[in-house]
């Protein structure tokens, strides 16, 4: 099992990276949050890694940070939900989203993933409720009936053209006294513009 690579990174694509560890090129799948949180080419980079194995292919699957890991090796335990259907929620929401979407048994972020309607996502609710809860609750997560506020904030700026990963990054950076959706969204504009 190949549990983590640092190496040079080679190349950027939509959904994947190629790696250099010592003049091996390794193609690993990344969701979009991990993309876009990558440094320049040609930078040092580890990543966390899960190795998918199948009877004719090797799969290599990244991820940035510990919690994402995680997450992915739970998701992928549920029936019907494979490693590129767990990358794919994991492109569409932070592993704390999910957790706490999960733990609030709100169903409304899974379905916005391709392919994952409400049952699925009431499914995938279902079996890891209890699981994610087993995880914690780490420092300064979102109350469930808060994350309903902020995907409308990540929505509407995502509908003005921006990456969910830049909306979520920005949204973070907004003041947590400011309460309604629409000012979130003005002051994480802000924020954006400055970046441009």
């Amino acid at each position: 099992m190949i549990g983590s690579l640092y190496g040079k990174l080679e190349e950027q694509r939509e959904g994947y990276v190629i790696l250099n560890v010592k003049d091996v090129g390794y193609k690993v799948h990344v969701s979009r949050e991990t993309l876009s949180a990558l440094p320049a080419t040609e930078s040092s980079l580890k990543l966390l890694t899960y190795l998918h194995v199948r009877e004719n292919e090797l799969d290599l699957y990244g991820f940035s940070s510990q919690g994402e890991l995680e997450m992915f090796e739970l998701l992928i335990r549920i029936s019907g939900i494979g490693p590129k259907g767990a990358l794919s929620i994991l492109s569409v929401a932070s592993p704390k989203d999910l957790r706490i979407a999960i733990l609030g048994g709100d169903d409304k972020l899974l379905t916005k993933v391709s392919g994952i309607g409400k049952k699925t996502a009431q499914k995938i609710i279902l079996e890891l409720k209890g699981k994610v809860e087993e995880l914690g609750v780490e420092e300064g997560e979102t109350a469930p009936e808060e994350l309903s506020q902020k995907q409308d904030a990540i929505d509407a700026l995502v509908a003005l053209g921006y990456t969910r990963a830049h909306a979520r990054e920005a949204l973070s950076q907004v003041s947590g006294d400011v309460a309604d959706v629409e000012t979130r969204v003005k002051e994480a504009l802000k924020l954006l513009g400055r970046k441009r």
